[in-house]
């Protein structure tokens, strides 16, 4: 047996024999190569930080940032003080609140639970951005039904006094529908009625709106066959003449077909509230799984949170997901308040 042990070639060197020397110069080599890609890394590092835009945002805004509810595994998985808590935790200035038939905000609550609700929100230190409702589908305020719409206006109403008791000043309404392709068994109604009892039933809704000092702001939404533009947007607003019906603005609900950069500058300070909802055109079933988390589609965000700047808008940018996941759901949301971040140029 030799008295020079065999070493163990490095990666990249052929088997033999290695002496002292050899060794040494491998050691030195290695050591080089490593201090350079150290270097290089640490000026890879310094081009990702400050402006760069390949990170996020050179420019910071002042929009404020939220998450709705359905992005949460509530009431399954969690309460609504746990959605809150951990909204709070990643982040976000405010959540936005579901109003629904059970659970925490519903018809089988009054001011003592919403109060108590403010209170909470108050001690963990997050904002009520809003409230929202899915009601408006089941029952829409342009139903063909009579009794649909009834119920559309006792809930609409109940919702009202509820964003009242919350101290809440943004509810979202959705003003009518020609279609629902969701719904099998809704009769489709004519353009030119659903404008009119559109209108009919945000005139009876707004004078207690008012009182109660709720904004009323109506929702775009494409697949619903009305309000389909922004001129149509405007042209139901702007008769009504009042500071407490505006635009509940949401980015991805005309993705399919516009693009939401154009809408915003046309809206100008109507919109009074957005919904952030990430889309992609590169395929759709028409559901809502076209819906993606936030960067993961084909949205334009740096031209659509520059057009919210230049409209002068600062409020609340909620981010609207219906699909907590179903494993580690508070994965979802910290990527989604990180995402944030860097749109609006608060990542460090």
């Amino acid at each position: 047996m030799s008295d020079s042990p065999k070493l163990a070639a490095p990666w990249g060197m052929p088997a033999k024999r290695m002496t002292r020397r050899s060794s040494f110069k491998w050691t030195a080599s290695t050591a080089a190569g490593a201090m350079a890609s150290v270097a290089a890394s640490s000026s890879a590092t310094g081009a990702l930080s400050g402006s760069d835009e390949r990170r996020s945002s050179p420019k910071r805004y002042k929009m404020k940032k939220s998450i709705n509810q359905w992005a949460f595994p509530y009431p399954e998985r969690m309460n609504l003080r746990e959605c809150m808590q951990l909204a709070k935790d990643a982040g976000f200035d405010g959540i936005e609140l579901n109003y629904d038939l059970d659970n925490d905000l519903s018809p089988k609550s009054g001011a003592k639970e919403y109060h108590a609700i403010r209170r909470m929100a108050d001690e963990i230190g997050i904002a009520i951005s809003g409230l929202c409702s899915f009601l408006f589908w089941p029952y829409p305020l342009t139903s063909n039904d009579p009794e649909e719409r009834k119920r559309g206006m006792e809930l609409a109403g109940l919702m009202t006094r509820a964003a009242h008791d919350l101290g809440v000043e943004n509810l979202l309404v959705v003003p009518g529908a020609v279609h629902m392709p969701w719904r099998e068994d809704h009769d489709p109604t004519p353009n030119d009625l659903c404008a009119k009892r559109a209108r009919e039933a945000i005139g009876k809704l707004l004078p207690s709106a008012e009182k109660l000092k709720v904004k009323l702001n109506m929702e775009n939404i494409f697949f619903n066959g009305f309000l389909l533009s922004p001129e149509e947007m405007n042209d139901f607003v702007d008769p009504f003449g009042s500071e407490y019906l505006n635009v509940h603005f949401d980015t991805g609900n005309i993705m399919i077909f516009q693009f939401p950069e154009h809408w915003i500058p046309q809206l100008g300070n109507r919109i009074q509230n957005v919904h952030l909802k990430e889309f992609s055109k590169k395929g759709t079933d028409y559901s809502l799984e076209c819906f993606r988390p936030l960067l993961d589609g084909t949205t334009n965000w740096p031209a659509v949170i520059e057009a919210f700047d230049q409209a002068g808008y600062d409020g609340y940018l909620t981010f609207e997901y219906f699909h907590p996941y179903p494993h580690y759901p508070e994965a979802l949301i910290h990527q989604t308040a990180d995402s944030l971040d860097r749109m609006l140029g608060l990542h460090s």
